[in-house]
């Protein structure tokens, strides 16, 4: 697996952003791993942003610190992708206007 160093950043500055959440929360690692069914080496890894870690454990970290509804957020402002979609869209032509028998 190769993972870009861009890549590597924001997985490591999620990470992070999870530990600074368990610890606001003043949770340990310990309580955090337990609650959310995983092991402390895999919680370990989600707060390093070890690419190699499971959507699934990490939206379980997600879910026990009570911001599983930020990951409701991932690519939710798709910005490129509706200029892209909107560069696409054509309008039908209209019918031409029928001719009244009376005209």
């Amino acid at each position: 697996m190769v993972i870009l160093p861009k890549t590597s950043r924001i997985l490591t500055e999620m990470g992070e952003n999870i530990r600074l959440a368990r610890l606001r929360r003043k949770f340990s690692s310990e309580q955090i791993a337990e609650r959310a069914n995983i092991s402390r080496p895999t919680l370990t890894a989600i707060e390093k942003g070890k690419p190699t870690v499971s959507i699934g454990s990490y939206l379980l970290v997600l879910n026990t610190l009570g911001l599983e509804n930020d990951f409701l957020l991932l690519a939710k402002d798709d910005v490129l992708g509706r200029k892209l979609q909107d560069i696409g869209i054509t309008t039908k032509k209209r019918a031409p206007k029928r001719k009244n028998k009376n005209d």
